[in-house]
C-alpha cells in the first residue's frame, strides 16, 4: 500500500505516535521513529515490521535537532515523503492567570512551532520530488475552547492554520496536507488530563476512551492516494463519512 514511501513520525515514544509508526511500517513504508530520547525511539522501531524502521532522537522544540534528525534520516533511509506531526503536550493545565508563562510558551513551541519546523525541514526534498504528505495531529480543541487548556487550544488552533497554509502554498506542487483529530484516545496525555480534574474531558472514565489502533489506521489511509480529495481539510475520526472511507467500523448510535 505504501511501498516506496519514507515516513517520519514525531512524538512516537508511545500512544498514537507509536501505533502510527507500526501501522505505517505494516503498510509497507520505511519509518523513522522519533522521540526526545533515542532509547524510546529505538524501542518502538524494534516493534515495527522487521527491518522497516529506525529510531532517531528528535526534540521538535529544538530547531537544531529537528534539522539534524531530518539530515540523519535522509542519509540513512532517504528523504521523508510522509511527515506525521504527532508531538505535543497538553500542559500547563489551569486557568490562564494561574499557569506558568514559560510552560505556556513551551507548549506553543512544541505543539505548534515544532510542527512547523518539521514541515520546513522536510519540504525542500518533497518539493524536489513534487510529492509528499504532511499529517498534522489536530483536535477538537483547535476549534472549541476548553477550560484549563488555553495553551493547548491556542497551539492546535494555530496548527490548523498551518495545515491550511501548507495546502494553499504547496498543494499545486504535489504536497498534500491534512489536519486529523483522533478523538479522545487512551494515551499518557489523558492520564495527565484525568489527574487535573479540570473540564469535562478529565471526568471521562478510562474505559470510555478510544484505543490507538483506529487513529493509526486512519493516518495510514490519509497517506494513500485514496485521500487526495481530502487534502487541506481538518478531518475528525468521529465523522461517519470519513470513518467509512478509512475502513473504520461505524460508531455505535448514541
Amino acid at each position: 500500500m505504501l511501498d516506496g514511501e519514507i515516513a517520519l513520525v514525531t512524538g512516537a515514544k508511545g500512544g498514537i505516535g507509536a501505533a502510527t509508526a507500526k501501522a505505517l511500517a505494516e503498510a509497507g513504508a520505511r519509518v523513522i521513529v522519533t522521540a526526545r530520547r533515542i532509547d524510546d525511539a529505538e524501542a518502538i522501531a524494534r516493534q515495527c515490521a522487521e527491518g522497516r524502521a529506525i529510531g532517531l532522537a528528535c526534540d521538535v522544540a529544538d530547531p537544531d535537532t529537528v534539522r539534524a534528525a531530518v539530515r540523519e534520516a535522509t542519509a540513512m533511509v532517504g528523504a521523508p515523503t510522509i511527515l506525521v506531526n504527532n508531538a505535543g503536550t497538553v500542559q500547563p493545565i489551569g486557568l490562564l492567570h494561574e499557569t506558568d508563562a514559560d510552560a505556556w510558551a513551551a507548549n506553543i513551541n512544541a505543539t505548534l512551532i515544532g510542527a512547523a519546523a518539521m514541515a520546513r525541514a522536510v519540504l525542500p526534498a518533497m518539493l524536489d520530488q513534487r510529492r509528499g504528505t504532511i499529517v498534522n495531529l489536530s483536535s477538537g480543541a483547535a476549534h472549541h475552547a476548553m477550560e484549563g487548556w488555553s495553551a493547548y487550544c491556542a497551539a492546535k488552533a494555530g496548527l490548523a492554520m498551518v495545515t491550511k497554509s501548507l495546502a494553499l502554498e504547496y498543494g499545486a506542487r504535489g504536497i498534500r496536507a491534512f489536519g486529523f483529530a483522533p478523538g479522545i484516545v487512551d494515551t499518557d496525555m489523558q492520564v495527565e488530563i484525568r489527574a487535573s480534574g479540570v473540564n469535562p474531558v478529565s471526568q471521562l472514565p478510562r474505559e470510555k476512551l478510544a484505543g490507538v489502533g483506529e487513529p493509526a489506521r486512519a493516518i495510514v489511509y490519509l497517506c494513500t492516494t485514496a485521500a487526495d480529495d481530502l487534502a487541506g481539510r481538518e478531518l475528525d475520526i468521529r465523522n461517519a463519512e470519513f470513518r467509512e472511507r478509512a475502513g473504520l467500523p461505524a460508531l455505535p448510535s448514541a
